[in-house]
């Protein structure tokens, strides 16, 4: 069976397309790329929300958040608390923020109508399939803590797969406290059906068994094949098959392709 995601329906396109305009605050963004708005189930099945930061230029190509290297951590995590497709995924902000400008990004979470459209998202995504949220980084944490209607679906504080401040040590305790969360999610998320909540616990660092390829039904149809599993630019120790050049024009993406033969 050919497997993608069809793309959202009449109720979240229209609210996707109703997202406060950022021209304002535009200074803390790649603004010009748009906004990415999420991975996933939209249509009530989902039993784990995880919420990121913002999306990085992987996502840009896909249209879909949490695709890259992050992204796929994030998709080995699910896989360990035995979720290959009861989620979704979700970011405080809708436009790649400036790693430059975190504590701005912090503060503008509050913006009343940014607030509003963000709330109203996760309500939207509030169903009673639902039973827990994850909150990846500083960004996620304040949005999930600004969002006031969510009632006592529990919710788990963690670092963002992207976290590598402090070198060995600082993935270190990373991993310990993801190991705490799959634990308690194991307790309380029903596994999808065939799934497996044995799989290896973290080490001290993340090995390529802790990753895991982005599913196909999350993607939209076309993309190439190996999209989403950049284990082949992993092994040459690179990250992601986009990148941002250096300097960083705030224009320009570099995507390369495996080399097949």
């Amino acid at each position: 069976m050919i497997q993608f995601d069809k793309g959202p329906n009449t109720s979240f396109a229209n609210h996707f397309a109703a997202l406060p305009d950022y021209g304002a605050i535009k200074e803390n963004f790649w603004y010009d790329w748009g906004p990415v708005f999420y991975r996933g189930r939209l249509d009530g099945s989902a039993k784990v929300i995880c919420v990121a930061s913002d999306p990085g230029p992987t996502e840009r190509i896909a249209g879909r958040t949490l695709v890259g290297n992050a992204g796929q951590r994030v998709q080995g995590f699910l896989n360990k608390i035995g979720l290959t497709q009861s989620y979704v995924c979700v970011n405080g902000w809708a436009y790649a923020l400036f790693p430059s400008h975190l504590d701005d990004g912090l503060k503008l979470l509050t913006q009343p109508d940014l607030l509003a459209w963000r709330n109203k998202l996760f309500n939207m995504l509030k169903k009673p399939s639902l039973q827990a949220i994850v909150a990846f980084g500083a960004v996620a944490q304040k949005a999930v803590q600004l969002w006031d209607t969510k009632g006592k679906v529990p919710v788990f504080e963690t670092y963002h797969p992207s976290y590598h401040s402090g070198g060995a040590a600082g993935e270190k305790k990373m991993l310990t406290d993801w190991n705490r969360v799959v634990k308690e999610l194991r307790k309380i998320v029903t596994p999808d059906e065939g799934a497996s909540t044995k799989k290896p616990l973290y080490g001290a660092t993340f090995t390529e068994a802790d990753y895991a390829a982005i599913p196909r039904m999350d993607l939209p149809f076309g993309l190439p094949d190996w999209f989403g599993n950049d284990a082949f630019f992993r092994k040459k120790g690179g990250m992601n098959s986009v990148s941002r050049p250096s300097p960083d024009d705030h224009h320009t993406l570099t995507w390369k392709a495996p080399q097949f033969s």
